[in-house]
Parts: structure tokens; C-alpha cells; sequence
């Protein structure tokens, strides 16, 4: 498997994913359109009073989180590489009759696809994996900011994405050493699913997303750490609380997610 074909190769990954994906408890669309937000407390709080802001959510998956955003008020426009998820979100996005938008491009062609400034530009939990480069990542960012604009960006704490699938060894290098190219079996939404798909991947340090974005104009007003995932998505869990998942032998012993704003200087 060439790395040079890496955005057609998780792109038929995510689009086998799409049907298993709305069809899973994890996800529960049948709530989800009974007027269920989708969007965790943590995002909630960073994002503030978003009604009437516009919103670019990047790498937006089936819509989800992007039309729970409009449902709060807001004018967003959700990206993302899979265009069965795009094709999805539009149909929900009808179905529920809101006016956000959705684009199917990879990440650093957005600028190619869109011309419009954004209030928020917002996306969380397993993105900046499937990307190989932050500082074209963070420069898309920036572009698409308006002058005070701020990015809230939560996502999965890098020490996770060391491990093994059952956390019991450290396996992968902490710092963006190489690509990770590998087969997957099930996904983090059912992971019995009958479904086997090829990704490649990048881990990404604290510090790597730290300073792309300074590189990139942005002020790092807020940064958290939490000993928890907000979803049931790894292997060996246990809901301590709810909605709150720890590995159970880890107990509160590494950080699960992080949580970060930055404001367009």
C-alpha cells in the first residue's frame, strides 16, 4: 500500500464505514433526530453562545455534530472527505430541515471549495490522524478565520494513540515519526462489524499541533487535559460515570483527550 495514495485509501475507508456508522447504537441516529445533541459538554462549553456565528466544522463525517451545531442557532458549514458521509449529512440535514452546508474535499483542498470567513472553525476526536502535515492543516485554519476568529479543536490525547489496541504495551512512537499503515478489523462503532479496511495514519504530539498553529497566527487561549474519553470507542473500557470512559486497567493513569482554543491574531 503506497502512502502517496493515502487520501483515496482512507477515503474508501470512511465511505465503508458510513452505513455500519449510522446504523449504530454509538451514533443513534433514531435520537439523534428526535432532537438529541450529539456534541459533548466540553466542545459545548469552549464553542459558547454560537447562535448566529458561522461555523466551519472540518472533517464533519456524516453531519452529526455540524447539524447539532445548527440546531443551536448557528450558520455552519460542515467538510469532509467521504462523499457517502457529505451524501448523508445532506439528506439528514434535509430531513430535518436546517441550512447547513457540506462539502466533499480533503482537508487541505477546503480553500479550493470555499470563499467565506468563519467565526468558528471547530473539529474534534480522531481527525488529525488521518493527517500527514499540521502546518497545512493549521494554515487551513487560519485562512478561513475571521480577524478574532477562534478554533476550538478537542481531540484524542497522543499517549492513547501510543498503545496497542488493548492497551497493553506501548507500540507506536509518541512523535510524528512515520506513517502507520495498517488493517483494521470492525470499527470503533461496532467493532463485531463485518468490515475490514485498510487506513493510514499519523501520530501527532502535543507539541507539533502547538506550534503549527502559532506558526500560523493563531493565540493558544485554553488548553485542557482529561483522564477520560467522552466516547466509548477503545478497547477494555469502563463508563465510571456517564458518558465518561476509562481503559480499566489504566484506571486514571494516562490522558484520554485534550481540548484547545486558539484565537486568529
Amino acid at each position: 500500500m503506497s502512502i502517496d495514495n493515502y487520501k483515496n485509501v482512507n477515503k474508501q475507508t470512511w465511505n465503508n464505514k458510513v452505513d455500519i456508522h449510522v446504523a449504530s447504537d454509538f451514533y443513534n441516529v433514531s435520537d439523534f433526530l428526535l432532537g438529541k445533541n450529539s456534541v459533548p459538554k466540553i466542545d459545548l462549553e469552549l464553542l459558547g453562545d454560537i447562535k448566529g456565528k458561522s461555523i466551519l466544522h472540518l472533517q464533519c463525517h456524516f453531519g452529526q455534530d455540524t447539524l447539532s451545531l445548527a440546531r443551536l442557532g448557528a450558520k455552519c458549514t460542515g467538510v469532509d472527505l467521504s462523499d457517502k458521509a457529505i451524501e448523508k449529512a445532506k439528506q439528514l440535514n434535509e430531513e430535518l430541515n436546517l441550512d447547513a452546508k457540506f462539502i466533499c474535499c480533503d482537508v487541505y483542498e477546503t480553500p479550493n471549495h470555499l470563499d467565506e470567513k468563519f467565526d468558528i472553525v471547530y473539529t474534534s476526536y480522531g481527525t488529525i490522524g488521518w493527517l500527514p502535515d499540521l502546518d497545512k492543516w493549521a494554515k487551513v485554519i487560519s485562512h478561513f478565520l475571521k480577524p478574532n476568529g477562534k478554533l476550538v479543536f478537542v481531540e484524542f490525547h497522543p499517549v492513547v494513540w501510543m498503545f496497542d489496541d488493548d492497551f497493553t504495551k506501548i507500540q507506536y512512537h509518541y512523535h510524528n515519526e512515520k506513517p502507520i499503515v495498517e488493517e483494521y478489523t470492525g470499527t470503533y462503532a461496532d467493532q463485531n462489524a463485518d468490515i475490514k479496511t485498510d487506513y493510514i495514519g499519523w501520530n501527532h504530539s502535543l507539541s507539533e499541533v502547538f506550534q503549527s498553529l502559532m506558526n500560523n497566527g493563531l493565540q493558544i487561549e485554553h488548553f485542557g487535559e482529561y483522564d477520560y474519553s467522552n466516547y466509548n470507542c477503545f478497547n477494555e473500557t469502563i463508563e465510571f460515570e456517564t458518558n465518561k470512559f476509562r481503559i480499566k486497567h489504566l484506571e486514571n493513569k494516562i490522558p484520554m483527550m485534550y481540548s484547545l482554543m486558539g484565537r486568529k491574531i
